[in-house]
C-alpha cells in the first residue's frame, strides 16, 4: 500500500529519516528481481529530531544533501509516522472501492483524534472478494502538516517525493518480500529505533494493528550515562557493539519489559476488536534496537515466544560492491525502513 501517490519507476530510492540516523537506499528494478545498488547513511544530529518533529530543518537538509552527492536520482520515497498517523481497521458496508472513498471518509471522522478536514487520508478494501453483508477497510490518515514538513524539507534539499508512505506499511513491504513463510498467522514486527519502538501486527500477512512505544536505543543511551556516569559516544559503543556486558543486562532486562507490555497490550486490543483473533505466534526485531545484545533473548523470554532478528537483505538482490566500506551485519538491520520505502514500484 502506497497511500499518497506512486509513479511508475526503474530505480526507487527510499529515503528514511531517523531521529538517530538518515538512510538512503536504492533498488533498482529493471530486471526480474529487485536489486539493491546502493546503501548510505549519516547521523543526525542530537535533538535535531524529537518525537519524531522535525527541530533544526536546515541542519537536517544540509545532512540529506550530503548523502546525494554523486546521485542522480532527486525523486525519493519517503514514510510518515508516529502519533500524527493513525492506522485502522473498519468495517463499512459492502461496495465497489471506487464507491467508497466518500463513504470511508465520513467513518474517518467516527475513528480519526484530530480533525479529518486537515488530514490526509488514504484506505484499502481488505477483503474485495467477500460476499458480506460489510468489508473490512484498513483506513490510513495523517495530518496534512506531518506531510508537507516532510516534503519541504526535501525541497529544500534540492529533492522531491515521488510517493509519501507510512512507516508501518513500509517496514511491512520489506519484511513481506524477505518472509513470505510469515505471512500466516498472527506476526508482531518489532522496529526498536531511536527514540520509538514501531510494533505492526500481521493476520496473514495483512497489516491490521500499528502502535509507537516510546522506547528505543535511546532509552538506553541515557540509563548507561545516567546511572553509571558514561559519556554519550561510550554508552553509543556498548549498545551498536553486538556484545556481551554485564552492566548493560539491567536495562535490557526494563527496556525489553517495556516493549513486551506494549507487544501484548496491542494483542489484547486486537483480539478485543475480534473475538476470533488469535494471539501472537512469532516475532520479529528490526531497526538499531536489533544490535543491542541480549534483547532479543529478554523479549523471547518475557513473552514465551521466538524470536527473530529480521533481515530485510534476506531474499533481495545485492550488487557487488555495495557493502565494501560497511558491516553488512552492523548495518542490516537499521535498513528494514530504507528498503521497504525504495521495494515501492
Amino acid at each position: 500500500m502506497a497511500p499518497f501517490g506512486l509513479g511508475k519507476q526503474k530505480t526507487t530510492v527510499g529515503l528514511d529519516i531517523g531521529s538517530g540516523l538518515i538512510k538512503v537506499v536504492v533498488i533498482d528494478h529493471s530486471q526480474e528481481e529487485p536489486e539493491l545498488t546502493y546503501v548510505a547513511t549519516t547521523p543526525v544530529l542530537a535533538d535535531a529530531i524529537v518525537e519524531g518533529e522535525v527541530m533544526d530543518p536546515a541542519v537536517l537538509s544540509e545532512a540529506i544533501k550530503g548523502l546525494f552527492t554523486g546521485l542522480k536520482q532527486k525523486r525519493v520515497v519517503i514514510a510518515v509516522g508516529g502519533r500524527d498517523v493513525i492506522v485502522k481497521r473498519i468495517q463499512v458496508d459492502r461496495m465497489k472501492e471506487s464507491d467508497a472513498a466518500e463513504v470511508v471518509r465520513w467513518e474517518a471522522q467516527q475513528h480519526v483524534p484530530f480533525d479529518v478536514e486537515g488530514v490526509e487520508l488514504d484506505f484499502q478494501v481488505l477483503d474485495p472478494d467477500g460476499d458480506g453483508l460489510q468489508m473490512d477497510v484498513l483506513l490510513v490518515a495523517a495530518k496534512r502538516e506531518l506531510v508537507e514538513t516532510k516534503i519541504t524539507l526535501l525541497a529544500d534539499a534540492g529533492l522531491q517525493a515521488e510517493t509519501v508512505d507510512v512507516d508501518a506499511f513500509a517496514l511491512h513491504n520489506a519484511f513481506e518480500h524477505n518472509y513470505p513463510e510469515a505471512m500466516e498467522g498472527v506476526v508482531a514486527v518489532a522496529n526498536v529505533g531511536h527514540e520509538v519502538t514501531n510494533v505492526n501486527l500481521l493476520e496473514d500477512g495483512v497489516p491490521l494493528l500499528s502502535r509507537d512505544l516510546s522506547v528505543g536505543t535511546r532509552k538506553f543511551r541515557e540509563d548507561l550515562q545516567r546511572d553509571l556516569g558514561m559519556s554519550a559516544e561510550d554508552a553509543d559503543g556498548i549498545l551498536v557493539s553486538g556484545e556481551p556486558r554485564p552492566e548493560l543486562q539491567p536495562y535490557v532486562e526494563t527496556r525489553g519489559e517495556e516493549i513486551a507490555v506494549g507487544m501484548e497490550r496491542a494483542a489484547a486490543f486486537l483480539q478485543a476488536a475480534s473475538r476470533d483473533a488469535p494471539g501472537i505466534q512469532r516475532v520479529f526485531m528490526s531497526g538499531g534496537g536489533a544490535r543491542v545484545h541480549g534483547l532479543k533473548e529478554a523479549l523471547s523470554s518475557r513473552l514465551g515466544l521466538p524470536v527473530e532478528i529480521a533481515n530485510p537483505l534476506q531474499r533481495l538482490q545485492v550488487s557487488e560492491g555495495v557493502f565494501d566500506t560497511m558491516d553488512v551485519d552492523a548495518i542490516s538491520p537499521l535498513l528494514m525502513l530504507g528498503v521497504g520505502l525504495a521495494l515501492r514500484v
